[in-house]
């Protein structure tokens, strides 16, 4: 559990480190940020559809007739996609960081900016919710699988934080206000595993166990889907997107069989 919460806390920290980069201005070329998001969309799809369903399959069917473990865990996918499109559809696209009018790239007054920073955190709080729960609850099912997975969803959160960090740097000037408020964001992340985890323990069998593993599956393909390929494609970068998209795939793969 202590290692699991760990990885959790750290993809959360990411949100943090991608405020203090936005701040400081020192971007890694015009290749990096899309090409590792696409990294990170390669190791999460491959790692939902080849190891996490599968195994929430395999849970599922040992505790129901074949068929119907299947249904289960085929049901319990799509409901992992349902709640996380549920989410973000009730966040406004103004201040969503999932959207392409990033919160980032606009330059209203100085109290809009602030404001609009304050409510992207609260936003981004919002979307880790689920995402850190995703995280823990892998991690604790399989350390080996965890540790990628964490450093997907690192990666995915790094360009969160810069959203919320650029608008209150630019209306306070301060480096210090905007990192702070980074940093709180990803904190998120490990609160709403803890959330999660508090709230099913009394319940947790390979059953719910399962279920749990098949919906992180969904979350984490609509997060690919919905959120780190088309970011990564506003860069003008496609190409390289889907290098590291087809990088993120062959290095989890490789990882699997290493761990297996």
């Amino acid at each position: 559990m202590l290692f699991a919460a760990a990885l959790t806390l750290l993809a959360g920290l990411a949100s943090g480190l991608g405020g203090m980069a936005s701040i400081i201005r020192s971007p890694g070329g015009r290749s990096f940020l899309p090409g590792s998001l696409g990294f990170s969309a390669g190791v999460m799809i491959y790692v939902s559809m080849v190891e996490l369903l599968p195994q929430a399959t395999e849970n599922l069917t040992a505790t129901a007739s074949g068929r119907l473990g299947a249904w289960w865990a085929v049901g319990s996918f799509f409901a992992g996609i349902a709640l996380i499109a549920v989410i973000d559809r009730l966040v406004p696209d103004r201040i969503n960081p999932h959207e392409p009018n990033l919160a980032a790239h606009t330059t209203p007054r100085k109290d809009a900016l602030v404001r609009t920073g304050l409510i992207t955190a609260a936003a981004v709080g919002l979307h880790n919710f689920p995402e850190g729960f995703a995280t823990f609850m892998s991690a604790l099912d399989d350390p080996g699988l965890g540790i990628p997975i964490a450093v997907a969803i690192g990666i995915h959160n790094i360009p969160e934080g810069i959203a919320v960090a650029v608008p209150i740097h630019e209306a306070t000037g301060s480096r210090t206000k905007a990192a702070l408020a980074a940093w709180a964001s990803g904190l998120a992340e490990p609160l709403g595993a803890l959330i999660g985890y508090a709230l099913l323990r009394p319940w947790i069998t390979d059953t719910t166990l399962g279920v749990v593993l098949a919906g992180v599956a969904g979350i984490m393909v609509f997060i690919s889907f919905d959120e780190l390929l088309p970011t990564a494609q506003e860069y003008g970068q496609h190409h390289t997107a889907t290098y590291g998209l087809m990088a993120g795939m062959a290095v989890m793969a490789l990882s699997l069989l290493l761990l297996g």
